[in-house]
């Protein structure tokens, strides 16, 4: 049993990750075991969610802490046996994360999430899980950077290489007609 003074430390501290997350996702884990909900956990350390953390809270707690700040639009959504998942970098990472994980266990459900301030429904946390990841889109952009400097470099190079093989052409045909 927690003492008041622990309680409202965690309060605290849960107060203050909901202040710092990009992205907030709250799931009903009731017929996961210990194991299982190890495993999430692991899976959420492997994966590109690095920057996140997942947690078992009681709603009361929960409650509490996401008061007047930006996860209290959740608040309706604490009930039952309540989970949370915090993302503090990209939120894509964490989604795919939890949708494949729900996929693989059924007793895993998905209730809600929050993104920039807006509730999301399980429908959108799933779209949310088929964007690529920020270092996918980051990966992407310097392809697209680099294509014009690529092209720009070959559009310099071809007339020196149209002059050689020019020259090349007249020099194997004076060797083989004498001159």
């Amino acid at each position: 049993m927690l003492t008041r003074q622990q309680k409202e430390e965690q309060v605290a501290e849960l107060h203050d990750k909901f202040e710092r997350a990009t992205s907030i996702f709250v799931a009903d884990y009731s017929g996961l075991g210990v194991t299982q909900l190890e495993a999430l956990r692991g899976g959420l350390r492997e994966a590109e969610a690095s920057e996140s953390e997942f947690r078992v809270a009681k709603n009361s707690v929960l409650r509490l802490a996401s008061e007047g700040g930006p996860a209290e639009g959740l608040k309706e959504h604490f009930r039952g046996t309540t989970s949370i998942a915090l993302s503090f970098g990209d939120p894509v990472a964490l989604a795919k994360t939890l949708v494949d994980y729900a996929k693989a266990n059924e007793a895993f459900e998905i209730r809600t999430g929050m993104l920039d301030g807006k509730v999301l429904e399980p429908a959108e946390i799933s779209n949310l899980a088929t964007l690529p990841s920020l270092d996918q889109l980051r990966g992407k952009i310097v392809g697209l950077l680099q294509a014009p400097a690529g092209k720009l470099a070959r559009l310099l190079n071809e007339p020196a290489g149209q002059i050689a093989r020019l020259v090349d052409a007249r020099k194997a045909a004076l060797e083989e007609g004498g001159e």
